[in-house]
């Protein structure tokens, strides 16, 4: 599962993809991290549970961008 991971991953009964988006490159490496997993999980036979994943910006002057698990964009959280 961590196999090409840039970002920072964590995994215990829920997998956390967190990742500093201070340039464009932080926004691609956890999109390239978001599609790492997205191939692993289909190789895999594992099942994401879409419904359950969010994009949690943090921080002043966060840029706030969109990102996809697969075709579908992940929802943000306030």
């Amino acid at each position: 599962m961590d196999s090409g991971i840039e970002c920072t991953l964590s995994k215990f009964a829920n997998t956390k993809l967190c990742g500093a988006v201070n340039m464009l490159e932080g926004r691609d490496a956890i999109q390239r991290d978001l599609d790492r997993l997205k191939r692993w999980a289909c190789v895999n036979l594992v099942k994401l549970n879409k419904a359950k994943c969010k994009v949690l910006p943090m921080g002043q002057g966060n840029p706030k961008h969109s990102y996809r698990l697969g075709r579908e964009w992940i929802e943000s959280s306030p």
